[in-house]
């Protein structure tokens, strides 16, 4: 494991100062790491993707479980470093590393990875989560490491202040939980916000019959809509994208069986469902609109 001598050498090594912009924070406690692996339940023998690795802490805290890391690193010179880190720390393990955005990877080398374990970089950890969701469907359960806020966001429920639209569109792909807390002093640098782990387990998506791809990106329009003005009524707060007037979105969400008066944050990922598939039928019976 590397400890935060390590941390630092190996960061004056490769002459990396981190940085709030790819949102490096690096983890330097052994305990927690293997307290994140455990609490993933990550087994040997599995495939299991990793995204920011940065210097390897958690990476080798995987790799000693007998399971094959997938890597996703932006940053080049750690991308470069984290082979030899461990071959060096873990010989014989099964890395692979793979040097990009994970907010553009779409596919990843070698077998579809079971579980996502990762310390995500703060600034981007729901788009990454969720781009990773949708496009990684082999990933059926995981352990992220995010932003207290923004953790307590995505396992909130409706009707908690914290509810929104990061909450909604987490629970299209799954159940999610606080797995616990994570002290400041593990990080180097030192973050000056609070961290929590977050666990998921994947289910199918939402509704019976369960929603197509279509209608997610339907429901994702609408939950965006619908938490832009979460002060108001659903009637007004969806009025562009349920027909244009309070009046047409009241009756769109009326067959949807929800009150047009109720607002977001009292509403369930299938209550979304259910209003997407209502204007899809609106729609159907309207026919193409004219042109020009």
């Amino acid at each position: 494991m590397l400890g935060p001598a390590e941390i630092r050498d190996l960061a004056q090594i490769l002459g990396v100062t981190p940085t709030k912009k790819l949102g490096q924070n690096f983890v330097h406690d052994a305990n927690t790491v293997r307290r994140i692996v455990q609490t993933a339940g990550v087994e040997a023998g599995e495939t299991v993707l990793e995204i920011g690795p940065g210097l390897g802490s958690l990476t080798l805290g995987l790799l000693e479980t007998g399971a094959s890391v997938v890597a996703v690193e932006i940053d080049g010179r750690l991308a470069e470093q984290l082979p030899h880190t461990a071959t060096l720390m873990q010989p014989g393990a099964a890395l692979t590393v793979v040097h990009d955005d994970a907010l553009r990877v779409t596919e990843l080398p070698g077998e579809p990875p079971v579980r996502l374990v990762a310390n995500l970089p703060y600034n981007v950890s729901v788009p990454v989560l969720l781009h990773l969701l949708e496009h990684v469907p082999s990933i059926e359960s995981g352990i992220v490491m995010v932003q207290a806020e923004v953790g307590h966001r995505l396992a909130a429920g409706p009707g908690s202040k914290v509810y929104g639209a990061p909450s909604v569109k987490a629970a299209w792909y799954g159940d999610w939980r606080i797995a616990g807390q994570v002290s400041r002093l593990v990080f180097w640098p030192v973050p000056n916000v609070d961290s929590v782990l977050v666990g998921f387990s994947r289910r199918g998506a939402p509704g019976d019959p369960p929603g197509t791809e279509a209608e997610r990106r339907a429901t994702f329009e609408i939950v965006d809509a619908a938490f832009q003005q979460r002060r108001k009524m659903l009637r007004q707060a969806l009025s562009g994208v349920l027909g244009g007037s309070a009046a047409e979105a009241s009756a769109v969400l009326e067959r949807a069986g929800v009150d047009p008066q109720a607002r977001g944050e009292q509403l369930g990922v299938d209550d979304f469902l259910r209003i997407a598939r209502a204007l899809h039928t609106r729609l159907d019976r309207l026919g193409p609109r004219p042109v020009g």
